[in-house]
Parts: structure tokens; C-alpha cells; sequence
């Protein structure tokens, strides 16, 4: 394992590499033109969004030099919907609203790069180094870690890249793969909070115990599934994705997006439902499923608190602190993503081609969908700052792990870090006597 001041260091050189090629090539074409303005509604994920324009009805990977539009805002496809074709008169105020938002993505990506990659790494090696803190939950939380990683690794300085730049030179491997990566660490984020949710309803309720299931082992089938449901949800993506040529003021720009014209008829069915499925599943559904079993919890909990000992409560107790900290990571997962869905959603169903009054709402769309990007991205970092926030034990290990001034992880370990492992232990001991005394006073 690498030391916190090396990952550091690696992270930096990292983010300094990406922005200076993003900038690099960004500033040596010029600024994109402005069909290039980012669309989030291709991916539905944390990616800079794809070109959008007009389409011919015959399908062909290399489009004419008269679809190219000179304006994004009038001859923008909606997600899933039919081809539009160009109005009469344009909107000219979104280039200003995408140079302005141009910086500030890189800056804000720049930034998710950097703390989610000491952040997320420093979160992993707290869960692998110190044993009291591999349980259920917290390794979970890890596999949420790892996913978020893997994103902020690969996709961050390509989507950087693809903000700045005009054209995609990376090949159709990385076109598909992208998109693929993004897809699938959504996926493992949202049924990993289901499952944390589900997993703190079973602990109050002592499932696991009663069907005499260890939590370890329960959890990692629950990693097993979430990660391969999250890559068989993310295959579409590969499908679909392919790069497209583009004559653009008489040069010849490669752009890699969801083709609009699908081969088959469940990827046309696909893309014509995407944004309604990327709503359902990937933000109602983890929001839902904790809401339900956290009101069951909580009535489980209301049922047990009369005739309770001591060392019942105490162990409640434990347990209520690690389901209000998985509670705040749902939070933080809402309020992330709330942004970018809402816009996904208002275009949906408000845009109107036709509307004299489009060009306000499209700029007004066009800013939710910069301010979305950016939320949605912030999300694959914030995490580990929420844990130290809100987790007493997370704060230690956090600071014991991060501070230069400290010495290594594992030649010092707080007092505070041991004695709330023996008490945990203690907890659970003394709750195990309680119930076999129930159990047998009940028989």
C-alpha cells in the first residue's frame, strides 16, 4: 500500500497532466463551436454531455456538412424523441452560457479528481487496514468507494478533455467504454444505498441472527450482485455508443455519442425510454427503498424500546449511529442528482419547438444542465467528506490516516478506535445473552 503523502502526490500529477492536455488542446483549436455544448441527456451520467444536432433519416456514421447546426439550442433532439429540424430563427444566448460554464466544469472536475482520489483511496485503505471496521456496512461503503474510484480514474480527464476539445481522438474502444464505466458506477452507488438501507433494517431487526446468516458473508454475495447487475445495466451503452463523422466548416470532427438511429429494436426502445428509466431506477428507486425500510426500522425500533436492558440499548444505539450515517449518504445522493434529473425531466416535458418563448427556457435548461453536471460529479467525492462529517470512528481513522504529523496507520491506532471495538464486541455479546435468555424464558 502506497502512503497518503505518495497518493497525493500521484494525484496531483495526475490533475496537472489533464488539465494542461484538456487546456492544451481545448485552446490550440479554438473554442468549440457551439453545437459542441455539453448534453448530459446521451449519458444520463457523470460525462460532459455529447454534441447534439439534427438528423438525417437514412442511417450513416458520417453526416453531411448541412447537418452540422449552427446553433445547439434550435435543432436539438430530445432524448429518445423523433429528429427535429431547424427553425427559422435561432438562439444566440447559449454560447455565452457554455464559455462561461466551460471553466467552471473543468474546475469543478479538476477538483472532483483530486479530493475523490485521495478521498476514495484513503477511504479503502481505512476499511483494509484497520479490522474493526470491516463489517457489513463499512465494506459496502467501500464497494460504493471503489466504484466512484474507478470513474474518477478513467472517465474525469477524458470528459475534461471532451469538454474543451472539438473533436474525440481516442478510437471507439474508449467511446463505448466511457460511457459503460459511467453507467456502472451509477448502478453500484444506487444499489449499493439499497443496500445499505436494507442491511440496516435487517440489523435492528436481527435478521441475520435469527436466520443464523453471518453478516460478512451475506454482504459479500450482496457485492457480488450489485456489481454484476450494475455492468449487465450498463451493456446498452456499449451498444449504442459509436462514434459519428462530421463535416464542420469544412473539416472532418469524429464525435463519439448514442447513435440516433439504433439497429435493433429493443435499442431503439431503449433510447426512446432512456430518461425515464435513468429517473426510475437510478434515482427513485435507492430514495424509495430507504425510505421504506428506514420507516420500517424505525417502527421496529418504537416496538423495542420498552422492556429493553442495557446492553440492548447500547447496541441500538451503535446501530442507530451507522443508519443515520447511511441515511446522510442517501441524502447527499439526492441532493447530487436532483439537479440533473429535473432538467432531464423539464425537457421532457415542457420544450416546445414551436414556443416563441423557447430560447428563455432552453437557456434556463441549459444552465440546470451545467449545474447538474457538476452536482452529479461532486458526488463521486463527497462521500468520504460526508463519512468524516458524520462518523465519529471515520473522523479518527480519517485524521490518523491523512496527518502528516501522525504516525502510520498501523503502529497507532487511537484509544478511543480500541476501547469502541471492545464495547462493540462487549454490545453484541451481552445482546446475544439477552435474546438466548428470552428465548429461553418464551419456551
Amino acid at each position: 500500500m502506497q502512503s497518503p503523502t505518495s497518493l497525493c502526490r500521484l494525484a496531483l500529477v495526475a490533475l496537472v497532466f489533464a488539465c494542461i492536455s484538456a487546456g492544451v488542446w481545448g485552446e490550440e483549436r479554438g473554442f468549440p463551436p457551439a453545437w459542441t455544448t455539453p448534453r448530459f441527456l446521451e449519458t444520463g451520467e457523470r460525462i460532459t454531455p455529447s454534441i447534439k444536432t439534427s438528423w438525417p433519416s437514412s442511417s450513416n456514421s458520417s453526416l453531411p456538412e448541412s447537418s452540422a447546426p449552427a446553433q445547439v439550442a434550435e435543432k436539438e433532439q430530445m432524448p429518445g424523441g423523433p429528429p427535429r429540424q431547424p427553425s427559422t430563427s435561432q438562439c444566440h444566448g447559449n454560447i455565452e452560457i457554455k464559455e462561461t460554464f466551460k471553466y467552471i466544469n473543468t474546475v469543478v472536475s479538476c477538483l472532483v479528481f483530486v479530493l475523490g482520489i485521495i478521498g476514495n483511496s484513503t477511504l479503502l485503505r481505512i476499511i483494509y487496514k484497520n479490522k474493526c471496521m470491516r463489517n457489513g456496512p463499512n465494506i459496502l461503503i467501500a464497494s460504493l468507494a471503489l466504484g466512484d474510484l474507478l470513474h474518477i480514474i478513467i472517465d474525469i480527464p477524458i470528459n475534461v478533455y471532451k469538454l474543451l476539445a472539438e473533436d474525440w481522438p481516442f478510437g471507439v474502444e474508449l467511446c463505448k467504454l466511457v460511457p459503460f464505466i459511467q453507467k456502472a458506477s451509477v448502478g453500484i452507488t444506487v444499489l449499493s444505498l439499497c443496500a445499505l438501507s436494507i442491511d440496516r433494517y435487517r440489523a435492528v431487526a436481527s435478521w441475520s441472527r435469527i436466520k443464523g446468516i453471518g453478516v460478512p458473508k451475506w454482504t459479500a454475495v450482496e457485492i457480488v450482485l450489485i456489481w454484476v447487475l450494475s455492468v449487465i445495466l450498463a451493456v446498452p451503452e456499449v451498444i449504442g455508443f459509436d462514434m459519428i463523422t462530421m463535416n464542420y466548416k469544412g473539416r472532418h470532427l469524429r464525435i463519439c455519442m448514442l447513435h440516433p438511429i439504433q439497429k435493433t429494436a429493443f435499442m431503439q426502445f431503449y433510447k426512446t425510454a432512456k430518461d425515464w428509466w435513468l429517473f426510475s431506477f437510478y434515482f427513485c428507486l435507492p430514495l424509495a427503498i430507504t425510505a421504506l425500510f428506514y420507516t420500517l426500522m424505525t417502527c421496529e425500533m418504537l416496538r423495542k424500546k420498552s422492556g429493553m436492558q442495557i446492553a440492548l440499548n447500547d447496541h441500538l444505539k451503535q446501530r442507530r449511529e451507522v443508519a443515520k450515517t447511511v441515511f446522510c449518504l442517501v441524502l447527499v445522493f439526492a441532493l447530487c442528482w436532483l439537479p440533473l434529473h429535473l432538467s432531464r425531466i423539464l425537457k421532457l416535458t415542457l420544450y416546445d419547438q414551436n414556443d416563441p418563448n423557447r430560447c428563455d427556457l432552453l437557456s434556463f435548461l441549459l444552465v440546470m444542465d451545467y449545474i447538474g453536471i457538476n452536482m452529479a460529479s461532486l458526488n463521486s467525492c463527497i462521500n468520504p467528506i460526508a463519512l468524516y462529517l458524520v462518523s465519529k470512528r471515520f473522523k479518527n481513522c480519517f485524521k490518523s490516516c491523512l496527518c502528516c504529523w501522525c504516525q502510520s496507520f498501523e503502529e497507532k491506532q487511537s484509544l478511543e478506535e480500541k476501547q469502541s471495538c471492545l464495547k462493540f464486541k462487549a454490545n453484541d455479546h451481552g445482546y446475544d445473552n439477552f435474546r438466548s435468555s428470552n428465548k429461553y424464558s418464551s419456551s
